[in-house]
């Protein structure tokens, strides 16, 4: 099934991007890259980014997008950036299965922020880019820079009210917030993206848990989900854009500048634009009811989401340097109080 939707969805939507390319010169850099993302999402997420990309590269580059698992299956993305197979990629460290040391914090760590302006600080004032930087450098890929999406919440068929209710839910989620909420009894199922509708609607799933409100909306998850647990695992989504290593040297100074330029854009839409809806669908979406499970219960959760970074840190001292950095982060916006941190 997969290698068929792949072959049928490479066929469908590259032919009419392909026709729709202008004619370029011989000395045009092309590159081909693929997000994480299926058709719907990307319009928000990489769409503009590339589109803004090309226009003003011009003639002297262009870039070929592909969406979720349309070359390679998402699992694959890593392998095939780094062995050339494609040029650039957009993803979460965690599903694009990096073998670095900081895979495990990409997506969804537990609790590592709790609002989307959390990651961009980490990573540009709290060392994040250098670490990034240094363990991707060893296996040939270039990282270019992180961002943040939306919170991790629960979109479900049942009303969840209570962490009783989350036992033997099979739910769609990312590898390291699976390994996280299995221990509340959580079922945590693997499939490709595009096929998460159909599994919801065949009762294969029971939920998911792979994004926040705007998604469910726009990706068209709210017409098979009923309820939106409003507690979240995580405040907001870290992922990047990555290139192969060799690709990225080849790229002379000002194209480098550029897609950097393109990449910050597509950052910044993504801030405000997932700020707003998450809120705006909350209070005025029609098609999923909210419930939430009490502070006090919830805590445990929390509580339990400490132990869990310990628990990483001991893996290796990488793990260990950023866990530090989570935890220093973390408790100066404590002390900072409000806005940063309430309670």
């Amino acid at each position: 099934m997969t290698t068929r939707r792949k072959f049928l969805g490479t066929a469908a939507m590259a032919a009419p991007a392909a026709l729709a390319t202008p004619a370029l010169a011989q000395s045009t850099i092309t590159w081909r890259m693929q997000t994480y993302a299926g058709p719907a999402l990307a319009e928000h997420v990489v769409d503009p980014a590339i589109a803004m990309f090309n226009k003003i590269a011009g003639d002297r580059m262009q870039i070929e997008l592909f969406y979720a698992d349309q070359l390679v299956p998402t699992g694959e993305l890593f392998r095939a950036m780094q062995n050339g197979t494609i040029d650039a990629v957009q993803s979460d460290d965690d599903s694009m299965a990096s073998p670095t040391e900081v895979t495990v914090f990409g997506g969804y760590f537990p609790f590592a922020s709790r609002y989307s302006l959390d990651v961009p600080v980490l990573f540009n004032q709290y060392g994040l880019n250098e670490i990034w930087d240094e363990e991707y450098s060893k296996v040939g890929v270039k990282h270019i820079s992180a961002g943040a999406w939306d919170p991790c919440h629960f979109a479900t068929k049942d009303p969840i009210r209570s962490l009783e209710d989350l036992k033997g839910k099979r739910v769609f989620t990312f590898p390291t917030a699976g390994r996280f909420l299995a221990q509340f009894g959580v079922v945590p199922v693997t499939l490709p993206w595009e096929d998460i509708e159909v599994a919801m609607q065949t009762g294969e799933l029971d939920g998911i848990a792979w994004s926040g409100i705007t998604e469910d909306y726009t990706v068209g998850w709210s017409k098979v989900t009923n309820y939106f647990l409003t507690n979240n695992i995580s405040g907001a989504w870290a992922g990047s854009f990555f290139a192969n290593m060799d690709r990225w040297n080849e790229l002379p100074e000002d194209l480098q500048a550029l897609f950097r330029v393109c990449c910050d854009q597509s950052h910044y839409y993504r801030q405000w634009w997932y700020w707003g809806g998450e809120a705006q669908l909350r209070v005025h979406g029609t098609d999923l009811e909210l419930t939430s499970i009490p502070d006090a219960e919830w805590q445990t959760v929390e509580d339990a989401a400490r132990v869990f970074w310990d628990e990483i840190a001991a893996e290796s001292p990488t793990k260990a340097k950023v866990v530090e950095v989570f935890k220093k982060y973390n408790a100066d916006m404590q002390k900072a109080g409000r806005p940063y941190r309430y309670g």
